[in-house]
This record gives structure tokens, sequence and C-alpha cells, in this order.
């Protein structure tokens, strides 16, 4: 039958819901990012800043919506369990302690030491496991196997339902963007732009972004099959899906214009600008849908906007990065 995308209706709905937790949050068209695409390609380019959410990251929006469902639909769930790097974890984790349930997430091993403390902070109980996310994702399915606990996927229409309210705002402040350009990891922030850009009937352009390191939504797209492939970025870990989930894939089949791969010097460059150009602080995630717009320079027109999907970057990590400029 296929996925059916949340109406603009549910969409509203969510937002209410979203909005007793965090207001909604800004976006800015900056000058200096502006200057930077050009005389030749010059154009004007919008940010929505989702890094000033309450745990610093989009995913927010959609762990509130689920685990509020959960609490009013299953109110025998006690525990639930899910995987995540971070930011998925933290909006469960928040979502979960407001509903009264316990939350079980888990990391794979050397996953960011901030996100991890955040997480715990939250209230969730961390298990780390795996070398990568899909490792995690693996154990976390065994634990819910194993102890009966209430498993809540990485992508799920409730979740979109929630993110989507972050392109509502973006879409209705903005609404003649000619262009988007959204990062892909496992797809509930694209899907909710889709959902979206198609509910208010606009013609904006949605182009996905992903890490070159980690090219399994772009081949999966162009096979039309759900492709496994091996993640090796070492900055973009929110984007680093080594097995696309093909609901997602659907959505994203129907509704994006195309996919651009950026490469970890381009995200690294990104993260750089936003402090530089905004003084935002961006993880490598959250910079990669800059990393793609400046990459398409003027090919998405002259009035285009991306998503920085979050801040969560170790300050180390960060540090790092900003020391390398014109390395």
């Amino acid at each position: 039958m296929g996925v059916v995308l949340p109406r603009l209706e549910e969409i509203r709905e969510a937002a209410e819901l979203v909005y007793r937790s965090m207001p909604a949050t800004p976006q800015y068209s900056w000058p200096l990012i502006n200057e930077r695409m050009g005389e030749r390609a010059g154009a004007e380019v919008w940010v929505k800043h989702e890094n000033h959410s309450p745990v610093g990251a989009f995913k927010l929006r959609g762990g509130l919506v689920y685990m509020d469902w959960l609490a009013r639909e299953r109110p025998e769930v006690k525990t639930v369990v899910s995987a995540t790097r971070g930011n998925h974890g933290q909006s469960i984790a928040l979502g979960a302690a407001r509903s009264g349930i316990r939350s079980v997430i888990v990391v794979p091993r050397g996953n960011s030491v901030e996100k991890n403390r955040a997480m715990r902070t939250l209230g969730a109980e961390l298990v780390e496991h795996g070398e990568d996310f899909q490792e995690a994702l693996e154990h976390a399915v065994l634990l819910e196997q194993e102890n009966g606990w209430h498993w809540v996927p990485s992508y799920h229409r409730l979740l979109v339902t929630g993110v989507a309210t972050y392109a509502l705002e973006f879409l209705s402040a903005c609404p003649e963007l000619e262009t988007v350009y959204v990062p892909i990891g496992m797809g509930s922030g694209i899907s909710g732009m889709i959902a979206v850009r198609e509910a208010l009937g606009l013609r904006t352009k949605i182009v996905g972004v992903i890490s070159k390191h980690a090219p399994a939504t772009a081949l999966s797209l162009a096979a039309g099959r759900v492709v496994e492939h091996a993640v090796g970025t070492r900055i973009a870990d929110g984007v680093a899906c080594r097995r696309p989930d093909a609901d997602a894939l659907e959505v994203m089949r129907a509704g994006v214009e195309r996919v651009v791969e950026v490469d970890d010097d381009e995200v690294e460059e990104a993260m750089r600008i936003y402090f530089t150009d905004t003084h935002n602080v961006a993880e490598g995630a959250g910079a990669v849908g800059l990393a793609g717009l400046l990459k398409d320079r003027g090919a998405g027109g002259s009035r285009v906007g991306t998503v920085l999907s979050g801040g969560n970057v170790d300050g180390g990590v960060f540090g790092g990065v900003l020391g390398r400029a014109g390395a």
C-alpha cells in the first residue's frame, strides 16, 4: 500500500505537544554565509537552527510525540529500548522520563562521550555494544526479545510526525525556498520535510545530503532496494547509516529531487563556517546539509535553505576541527 505521510492536521497537533517542552526554533539568513555563495551563484541562504532545542538536535520532537502516544495507548509498557549514536537516544530518554517510562539505550563502543553523558543525565540506562550503529541496533533488538521490552525504532511514522514540526516552522516562515538541503541519517528528518512540503502544496525541491563515507542510502535509492554498505566517516557519525530503512527509502524515492554526497573534509569545513559566520556549533551530521548546499553552489536557485540539525559534538573533536582550518 505504501507509506502514508502525516497530514497537516496531525503535524499541527504534534506541534502543540512539542511546544509544551520547547519553543519553535529560529531560522536566519546569515550575511556571511550568503557572501560565500559568490556573485555568480549569489543566493539567499536560510538556516533552520535545530541546534537550539533543549537537547541540541531536532530528534527531540519525534521522541516527545512517540513517547506521549506510547504512554496513552500502551500504558502497560514500563521499559523501552532503542539504539542510537546520541540524538535519537536523548529524545527517547527525555520523552520516556516525562511519561514515567524506563529507557534503555544501546550505543556503539567509542560513541560520543558527551552524548553518552547527556543521555544518562536525561534518565537513560546506557548499554555499549558493537562497533557501529547497526551492531548496536541488532543488540537492542536482542534485548527487546529477551526481556519483552518495547522496541523504539529509528524510523517510525510517529517520529516523522514529530520531527515534521521543524519543517512546518521552516517552510511556513520561508515559503518561497526554491531548494532545501536536508541531511539524511535514518530518514525521519527528510521525511518530515517531504510531508510538510506536500501538505502545504509547495514547489520547494528537497535535496538529500549524505556522507560519501556512508553511501548506503544513495546506493539503495539507485538500486531501488535496500543496499547495505560499510561506513567509514570520522566526523559525521549521526548520518553513518549502514542499512537504510525500507519505508524511509520509499518516501525519499517519491519526494527527493536528488542526493548530494559530501566527504569528511567538506563536512569539517561546513562546521568551521557555521562557527566563524554565525558563531553556532554544529556537529558533523548537523553540518552535512550546509556542506551539500555549498558543494551544489548555484544549482539550487537564488533562495535556498538547510537544516543545522544538531550541535552535539564533543569539545575535543570540535577543537580539532577548528584547528584544522587552512591545513
